[in-house]
């Protein structure tokens, strides 16, 4: 059978996935090898497939194929998140479209038109992932609003409530005036905003004189219950128990005391305004202060700011200004930069505002998670983020974890008439509950507030495999604790330290081992990439263009762990050269005759090399898969197969044109391309596939596939031979340079000597003779006179050129410019190998390393030297 010219990567695709999913490759059920598990971070329901889930998801398929490839039971669970905003937010917008507002609807009919929505819209990110190639287990697929995910949420809020850990009370928290909700402190996203210092004149009671206040939200002033001045501002000693008046409202406030605020800043003088400012609120609480809350859940004015009711608070900030300056109360505007909040999924303003909430105490559940990362029973990869995660974990405030929302877990608390509560799982056991306490159980109703989403993905490790309700089940004792963690650091806080804390707190154990972080995707000028700025390529349409196997390689070419990816497409177009590569070199071998003939020893010599490269690289490869350096597995995997196998090895046993290959050479290089293809396997999945099952490997079984096929293990190496064929691979190089730079056709073959002490080059011969195109080659112990010569390794070699062919002034020019840079570099090396401190301190290999770079710079430099005497 022939194989197709180009290599069609949609066709390959839609084969093989689906194969794979007949034949259950992807599925795991507990068994006696060693599991390997990792849970894909939830996408939200409202997801579709962009840039950073391409790279993640394309990081967890290799790491799970190469480890099922191992021999390991690899399980990775696949699932969606319910995303309690950003999906409300969604139905809301889709009920708007339809004329219906959400204020029209009770809590059950809203949930209907959610449910409807998750089941037309949710499942599309999932099914995008199928074209990457992504080989989760699909029939464990969980949502974390499932009967049985929500059913541990519930359990595990009670349990909390029961330990003490949460609790009810007022607080001031972030409050989103679009989303209608609070949020907890890592929602909250800070951005640098330029904005203006508005300086207003403060009447002071009863006299003509006032006093200048600088705010950046006059709209607020309405809501001031206090003037502060610090004790020791001397400006302002003799204000000291008077009052003023509040402009446009002319609202009696005192004046009181306090070394919170800073003399330096502004006037020295602060409008204390509790109700929204957190600093404000501390400070009233300490000096007894009313609270006057102006702002209706949405961000517009209300009554008790007596003017601009229901104006939205921009709207009244640009009115409370004119009506200022209207009234000459106006000082001064000045610009002004500040830090700002805002919400993570609205991108809205927060507002600080006071508000019944639940709370979680963080304290204390906070320090077991620290210490597992401490003591590196977890690791962070890279290690650059444990000090971030130190200073939050060890800074940690409580968690606000309820959300005024519809969509996602209903706190299970009941109130009654009186508005007692009580915390139950039922309302049936709430009613025993409020009877144990002698509590009245008429107009029993739940808690309205649902829980924060990462409260639910907080358990994500434990509630997939049904460990919050059923510790005990054989999947739990089995998958659990998983494997790797491959998420973004900007959820290190958000999700990753609660799973860590739930995970502890339920098991004693941490829900893994390795949390691999991975950069944001930028484009090529460095810009993240988003919609609104129109740089995000669609990954469906590259994976179009390039292919899948194409798209996973140009990703992960530019991703070493934690830092940010600048990506380009022609990385896209590098990974689509690659795989034609690969498949061009298999056409080469397919196309093939062989002959019943014995290998030749240049066929064995070159066998042997690849042999020890192969398994040198193999082990290169191991090593950065324990370090968790992906991108630099792939370049290893990369070179070998495109320099190594298909650029020497190839060429070195290629038969000449039409002519047969030995039949002994034709099946070790068909074993070795099956070896290559199981190292490229899971980074280039569909392709690999593709030729694994090609007629020139044989008849295979319906299950002989590469995605089950044992991955190349770590063998001995000859590091010699490797080192001896580097400098047969540079005496080639050399020569086809100077046919490039003596305008010397690659079919006029050239006479080579070789002076040499090092390696026996005569084993070497057949490979020299092919590739260079050598008419002669001669092993000598003189220099060769009127030769143009050059270095490979120790190795002296001459080519004997044309009297045309040779300029004597630029071969000098050439030696004198190499002497003149193995000069600068012995001197680099001689100077640490002078210093004490590094002789005494340094690694004795490391030492080792230098003595010998030293002798090999001066041998080179000695031959050279006497090269370019032979030229004079």
């Amino acid at each position: 059978m022939s194989i197709a010219k180009t290599y069609n990567p949609k066709e390959a695709e839609e084969k093989w996935y689906s194969y794979w999913m007949d034949k259950g490759f992807f599925r795991s059920i507990p068994d006696e090898r060693e599991p390997y598990t990792i849970v894909m971070p939830p996408p939200n329901v409202t997801g579709v497939l962009h840039m950073g889930h391409m790279l993640n998801n394309t990081i967890q398929d290799v790491l799970i194929r190469r480890a099922r490839m191992q021999g390991k039971n690899a399980c990775w669970v696949p699932g969606t998140d319910h995303a309690s905003i950003a999906t409300e937010a969604k139905v809301v917008a889709m009920l708007k479209e339809k004329g219906i507002d959400k204020k029209s609807l009770n809590r059950e009919d809203f949930l209907k038109h959610a449910w409807e929505w998750k089941e037309k819209y949710g499942g599309i990110i999932l099914k995008q992932l199928e074209k990457l190639g992504a080989s989760c287990d699909w029939e464990r697929t969980k949502f974390t609003m499932d009967p049985d995910l929500s059913d541990a949420v519930i359990d595990t809020f009670i349990k909390f409530h029961k330990a003490g850990y949460i609790y009810r009370g007022v607080r001031m928290v972030n409050w989103d005036p679009q989303g209608k909700t609070a949020l907890s402190d890592e929602e909250v996203i800070r951005k640098e905003v330029n904005q203006k210092l508005y300086y207003i004149r403060y009447k002071i009671t009863g006299t003509e004189e006032h006093i200048v206040i600088a705010t950046t939200r006059p709209e607020t002033i309405m809501a001031d219950t206090a003037i502060c001045i610090n004790p020791h501002d001397e400006r302002y000693l003799h204000l000291k128990g008077k009052t003023i008046l509040v402009p446009l409202v002319n609202r009696e406030i005192p004046i009181i005391q306090d070394e919170y605020v800073e003399m330096e800043f502004g006037t020295g003088c602060l409008k204390v305004t509790p109700a929204h400012d957190l600093n404000d609120y501390e400070l009233g609480q300490k000096h007894n202060l009313p609270v006057i809350d102006i702002l209706n859940d949405d961000g517009t004015l209300n009554e008790k700011a007596q003017i601009l009711i229901n104006e939205d608070r921009f709207v009244a900030r640009k009115k409370v200004v004119k009506m200022l300056e209207e009234a000459g109360q106006i000082e001064k505007i000045e610009d002004y930069k500040s830090q700002v909040g805002f919400s993570e999924r609205t991108d809205a303003a927060i507002e600080p505002k006071l508000s019944m909430q639940w709370f979680c105490k963080m304290d204390e559940l906070a320090k077991p998670a620290l210490e597992y990362v401490e003591n590196g029973t977890i690791k962070l990869i890279p290690e650059k983020f444990f000090a971030s995660y130190k200073h939050w974990m060890e800074n940690v405030k409580d968690w606000c974890i309820s959300r005024q929302l519809w969509w996602g877990q209903r706190i299970p608390a009941w109130y009654n008439e009186n508005n007692e509560w009580v915390v139950a799982k039922t309302e049936a056991e709430a009613v025993t509950e409020l009877q144990a306490q002698g509590k009245s159980i008429q107009g029993i109703r739940q808690e309205d507030d649902v829980l924060d989403t990462w409260f639910s993905s907080g358990l994500w490790p434990m509630s997939v495999f049904d460990g919050v309700r059923h510790p005990d089940n054989e999947d739990f004792k089995y998958y659990y604790p998983t494997n790797d963690l491959v998420t973004a650091p900007e959820i290190l806080f958000f999700w990753v330290a609660r799973m860590i804390i739930m995970g502890h707190d339920y098991t004693q154990k941490p829900p893994f081992r390795n949390v691999y972080l991975t950069g944001i995707v930028r484009d090529k000028l460095g810009r993240k990439m988003s919609k609104s700025l129109g740089n995000s390529p669609d990954p469906i349409e590259l994976m179009e263009q390039y292919g899948t196997d194409g798209v996973r390689v140009g990703m992960l070419l530019s991703s070493p762990a934690g830092n940010d990816l600048m990506f380009d497409e022609a990385y896209c177009e590098q990974g689509r050269n690659f795989a034609n590569k690969i498949w061009n070199a298999f056409r080469l071998v397919k196309g093939w005759e062989s002959t019943d003939a014995p290998a030749t020893a240049g066929q064995k010599t070159a066998a042997l090399w690849f042999k020890n490269r192969f398994n040198q690289a193999v082990t290169e490869i191991d090593e950065h898969f324990a370090n968790y350096r992906l991108s630099d597995a792939l370049m290893a995997t990369y070179k070998l197969i495109w320099d190594d196998f298909c650029a020497w090895y190839l060429e070195l046993i290629k038969p000449a044109y039409q002519a047969p290959i030995e039949k002994e050479t034709h099946k070790t290089v068909k074993e070795f391309f099956q070896k290559v293809l199981t190292l490229a396997h899971p980074f280039m999945p569909f392709l690999t596939e593709e030729l694994w099952h090609d007629e020139l490997f044989g008849d295979r079984v319906a299950e002989d596939c590469v995605i089950v096929a044992p991955y190349p293990v770590i063998q001995a190496y000859d590091e010699q031979i490797i080192k001896e064929f580097t400098i047969v691979q540079q005496i080639i190089s050399e020569i086809r340079n100077v046919r490039n730079t003596k305008g010397i056709s690659p079919k006029t073959a050239l006479p080579l000597a070789i002076s040499s002490t090092e390696i026996d080059f005569t084993k070497y011969q057949e490979s020299i003779l092919k590739l260079a195109n050598i008419s002669e080659l001669n092993f000598v112990e003189e220099k060769v006179a009127g030769a143009l010569s050059f270095l490979a390794g120790k190795s002296e070699c001459y080519v004997k050129l044309d009297a045309d062919n040779i300029d004597v002034a630029a071969e000098q020019e050439r030696i004198t410019k190499e002497i003149a840079y193995l000069k600068g570099f012995l001197t680099s090396v001689d100077k640490k190998l002078s210093n004490e401190r590094f002789v005494q301190n340094a690694k004795p290999e490391i030492v080792e390393n230098e003595r010998n770079k030293k002798v090999d710079a001066e041998t080179k430099i000695r031959i050279l030297e006497e090269s370019l005497a032979a030229l004079e």
